[in-house]
């Protein structure tokens, strides 16, 4: 997949997990986006350790997003956690 596709699976995977997860988060589209993309990259490496197979194989299998989506909630907690900590100092 080019660059073009993994920006718009992340902007739509974070904004899914956002939506799954609702809450107050700093950030804008620009943290939605990186968050997502994070998260495609570990669903897809989680799913290649972890099942055996490989999870990440185009821009329309539900696999892709799946794994894009389970990553970006992962990724949105640890985010949530971090940021909680800087903000209770």
């Amino acid at each position: 997949m080019g660059i073009i596709a993994w920006i718009l699976i992340g902007l739509l995977a974070g904004a899914i997990a956002k939506a799954l997860m609702p809450g107050k988060d700093p950030g804008g589209c620009l943290v939605t986006m990186l968050i997502g993309i994070v998260g495609g990259l570990l669903g897809g490496w989680l799913g290649k350790v972890i099942f055996g197979v490989e999870s990440i194989n185009g821009f329309f299998h539900l696999s892709t997003w799946i794994a894009a989506i389970i990553g970006s909630v992962i990724v949105l907690v640890i985010y949530r956690v971090t940021i909680g900590r800087n903000q209770q100092r």
